[in-house]
């Protein structure tokens, strides 16, 4: 057991004890999904709780958004997830007292979720206020081959006596829900937010329908049962606007148990009626019922075992950080297996943190980790975004620009942001999604998407870059105003990040264009269009300092005025909450990697010295503010040769949940930082680039660890890369053998395994970060 609660394992997450002030952390925690549907880890009696949630992907409510002043090309609407219909609610009396983990005792209590099951399991031994004493099990899961479908295995063993037991099985919609929101109006369109439309039940199986006031989206949840024990059960089910409820009362002896298997179908639509609805969910529970119990574990066990062949990663030397690993890998997973044709927000689907929206994370962190593992959750997830390319035209129509703006953050689609500076400015989410576009490309082949959507998203991308930027005076092709990766610098005028991503994303469009005539054509391309994308991509402003041999993030940066991090108290941070914004645009104070950034996304537009100095330079500058920037740092820190850094920030980005990093965990879990995981394990220490639509590695360890395996799959090959201190191997496991760099060296990954020398590294300068802002350092747990 370490310090924050949790036994550390490699394949699981365990809690020991009843902590009832942590079920907000572990709420959270063990949240499961499967990319449609997403339960919080609440106790299935419903109380106590602290956040109840169940979501669908996609399903919000809107409302208006707050403006002190208005301003035109100010996005009007709001969109924030729902809470919607709770079927987890299994709540349970022993001898007529309810039980409720806050009264009586808790002798025994252990929670843990399975990462090679993917379900969570709950074992506790509760003793009534009045002395009786009974053991709950229970197991639940969110299916990831049946996506419409949750179930629920509830176990009581009486431990002392013949008992009485009765077992209230609900759903229930309009959870009454503390809202995070300080706008009234959100709170407001949280507060019964659903709708009844329908309410049936009979037999043990109910279903209620319900529709949102404003979104006019309609929901459907649907609940049935079997129930196993000796004799004497009774059962009565009924259904109103808001509940419906299974009750069965059981006489259970000594010895014997009652088992109850809870099956959930939910639905949702913007089209389809209430029969309809009721029609899908009953369709999903008859397809669960009929698979068992027993087979959707099957199911389930099947699915994660293809993952992990996939994705695995073996972190030796450290014991937590190899359980965090996989815990940000299983919620990875979770967050994107069966999204399809929806966002992936930037919490998945474990809390209600930022209203469920989407942003840039999705394409920058989590696909990437998709792309080379799950690539056909990479490519539900693009054809997303090519789904409401007609929103970004209309937004950037909207802002005097052509092509497409895709929003900073959303659910459906469109711009819900409200803050322009960091908001609708933030203009790298189009290069990020041709970024995203093009790496799917190169790691599948995918003749058939880059035909059907990565053709017009890298063509409206490239667009739009063509009307916001102009070439100058000097010959070169300028970005000004815009906001890059770090908000502490907003609005600013050659942001390197975004001047560099969209030179790759005109780059690929003309690349894409040539290769798709027909489509191009389709979509008005002409050969003059291409020309100029190529000539302003040549031409692209790269702002540098010769006398500081370092690149400003934007254009001047370096001549701001430094901020007085020694005077900064640590109680300040995040500055964001301190200090007024003015001050920090004014100032060289990095909220989160930017320029850091891009010398790992675009690599090869740095020199290796250059990477050094840049690295040195930010690393005094950057207070980690974003649970985004320990991920970049950690990468580029391990390219120019500060390993011990790198782990600390690996084990930071890693362990940000786990140890409620940024205090916020309640509101659903960092799904970019878990995703940073692997990128650092794999790009990190594993040295992968894959610019250019070429793969390469470079892998080369902390010394706190002694081995860090990893598999991939590219262009339809799975392989493994397993790396020691001297010596890295590659092992092909299935498919056609491959051709990638190791070290810069050409080598083909074949059957039989390849063994290649780590060359030595020559010892960085030491660098330093802002005062109290230097990460924890690591100390490996065995």
């Amino acid at each position: 057991m370490n310090e924050h609660g949790f036994q550390v394992a490699p394949w699981d997450l365990r809690w020991n004890s009843l902590d009832l002030p942590a079920l907000e952390q572990t709420e959270s925690i063990f949240a499961l999904s499967n990319g449609h549907i997403g339960i919080r880890g609440s106790l299935e009696e419903g109380e106590p709780t602290v956040l109840p949630g169940t979501y669908l992907n996609g399903f919000y409510e809107q409302h208006q958004l707050p403006y002190a002043e208005g301003g035109y090309g100010y996005p009007e609407d709001g969109q924030t997830v729902v809470n919607v219909t709770d079927g987890k609610i299994i709540r349970l009396l022993v001898q007529d007292e309810p039980l409720d983990m806050r009264y009586g005792r808790a002798l025994e209590h252990h929670r843990t979720l399975d990462f090679r099951s993917g379900t969570l399991r709950r074992d506790t031994v509760w003793e009534s206020p009045t002395g009786r004493r009974v053991r709950v099990r229970s197991e639940r899961l969110v299916s990831f081959t049946q996506r419409s479908v949750v179930a629920i295995r509830y176990e009581v063993e009486p431990l002392d006596g013949n008992v009485q037991l009765v077992v209230q099985s609900d759903l229930l919609a309009n959870e009454p829900i503390e809202s995070a929101s300080k706008d009234p109006r959100v709170a407001a369109t949280l507060k019964d937010p659903l709708v009844s439309e329908d309410a049936f039940a009979e037999g043990m199986r109910a279903v209620l329908v319900h529709g949102t006031r404003h979104s006019k989206l309609r929901v459907a949840a649907a609940m049935d049962h079997e129930l196993t024990t000796d004799d004497g059960l009774r059962t009565e089910i009924h259904a109103e606007e808001d509940l419906a409820r299974l009750t069965a009362a059981v006489d259970v002896p000594l010895g014997s148990r009652l088992r109850v298997v809870k099956y959930l179908g939910y639905g949702w639509s913007a089209r389809r009626s209430a029969p309809a609805l009721r029609a899908q969910v009953d369709a999903a529970l008859a397809g669960a019922i009929q698979t068992g119990w027993d087979g959707l574990l099957a199911e389930q066990r099947r699915f994660l075992d293809d993952f992990w062949d996939s994705a695995d990663i073996v972190v030796e030397g450290d014991a937590e950080l190899q359980q965090a690993v996989r815990f940000a890998l299983f919620h990875v997973v979770q967050a994107g297996a069966r999204g399809e044709s929806r966002a992936i927000p930037a919490k998945g689907l474990t809390g209600p943190g930022y209203d469920g929206h989407s942003f840039w994370d999705t394409e920058t962190f989590v696909l990437p980790v998709l792309t080379y593992t799950m690539p056909e959750s990479a490519r539900d997830a693009l054809r997303w975004r090519h789904s409401t390319v007609d929103k970004a035209k209309e937004r950037a129509a909207a802002l005097g620009l052509g092509g497409a703006a895709f929003p900073w953050r959303s659910i459906n689609g469109a711009e819900c942001s409200a803050y322009w500076p960091a908001g609708t400015a933030a203009f790298h989410v189009a290069a990020d999604v041709a970024d995203a576009v093009g790496r799917y490309l190169g790691a599948t082949g995918d003749e058939d998407f880059e035909r059907e959507s990565a053709t017009e998203l890298l063509v409206e991308t490239a667009r739009l870059w063509m009307s916001l930027g102009h070439h100058d005076l000097h010959g070169g092709f300028r970005i000004d105003g815009v906001t890059g990766p770090d908000e502490y610098s907003a609005v600013v005028d050659n942001n390197v990040y975004t001047n560099l991503m969209a030179q790759r994303n005109l780059r690929e469009a003309a690349t894409v264009c040539r290769r798709q005539r027909e489509v191009a054509a389709e979509l008005g391309v002409s050969d003059e269009e291409v020309d100029s994308w190529l000539a302003a991509a040549e031409k692209m402003v790269v702002p540098y300092d010769p006398v500081l041999e370092v690149h400003p993030q934007s254009e001047r940066f370096t001549e701001h005025a430094e901020w007085d991090f020694e005077g900064t108290p640590a109680e300040h941070y995040p500055l964001l909450l301190h200090y007024p914004y003015f001050d920090l645009y004014r100032k060289q104070v990095v909220k989160q990697a930017d320029l850091v950034f891009a010398m790992y996304l675009r690599g090869d537009a740095f020199t290796p010295e250059q990477k050094a100095r840049n690295v040195a330079y930010y690393e005094e500058r950057t207070v980690r503010d974003s649970s985004l920037s320990a991920c970049p740092q950690a990468v580029m820190a391990a390219e120019v040769g500060h390993l011990d850094l790198a782990y600390d920030y690996f084990a930071e980005a890693a362990l940000t949940d786990l140890h409620d990093l940024h205090h916020n965990v309640r509101n659903g879990l960092h799904i970019a930082s878990l995703a940073g995981a692997w990128i650092v394990a794999v790009a990190g220490f594993g040295g992968m680039r894959d610019h250019d639509r070429s793969l390469g590695f470079a892998p080369r360890l902390p010394p706190a660890l002694s081995r860090l395996a990893f598999r991939m799959v590219y262009r339809g090959s799975r392989f493994a890369v397993d790396v020691s201190r001297t010596e890295a191997t590659y092992s092909l496991l299935s498919g056609d053998p491959l051709t990638v760099t190791h070290h810069g060296e050409e080598i083909t990954i074949a059957e039989d395994p390849l063994r290649m020398k780590i060359p030595p590294l020559a010892e960085p300068e030491p660098v330093r970060q802002p005062a109290g802002r230097a990460p924890v350092r690591r100390r490996p747990t065995e």
